[in-house]
């Protein structure tokens, strides 16, 4: 299990939220812009989870599905995780 997964699940066993334990570092009110096929995409991070296109969705990863069609790490898609795949 990953020291990520270990954190978040720590969080959730002393009574944070999972939305808000599985956000890691991102806190409501930011905001990420990633650029994709020549479109830029802009995705606000709320207290439930994360806004796009007048549409919630659950997670990064979501996200990113909804944008590329195919499966991708939602972290590493918006540059999140350190590294080359995305930017903020």
């Amino acid at each position: 299990m990953s020291p990520a997964t270990r954190k978040a699940l720590t969080l959730v066993a002393l009574g944070q939220p999972v939305a808000e334990a599985s956000r890691g570092s991102l806190k409501p009110g930011a905001h990420l812009v990633r650029e994709w096929n020549g479109r830029t995409y802009q995705v606000d991070v709320t207290d439930t989870g994360y806004h796009l296109d007048g549409r919630s969705l659950r997670s990064l990863s979501a996200i990113a599905r909804h944008i590329t069609g195919t499966n991708w790490s939602g972290p590493r898609f918006f540059g999140l995780d350190g590294r080359t795949g995305g930017s903020v």
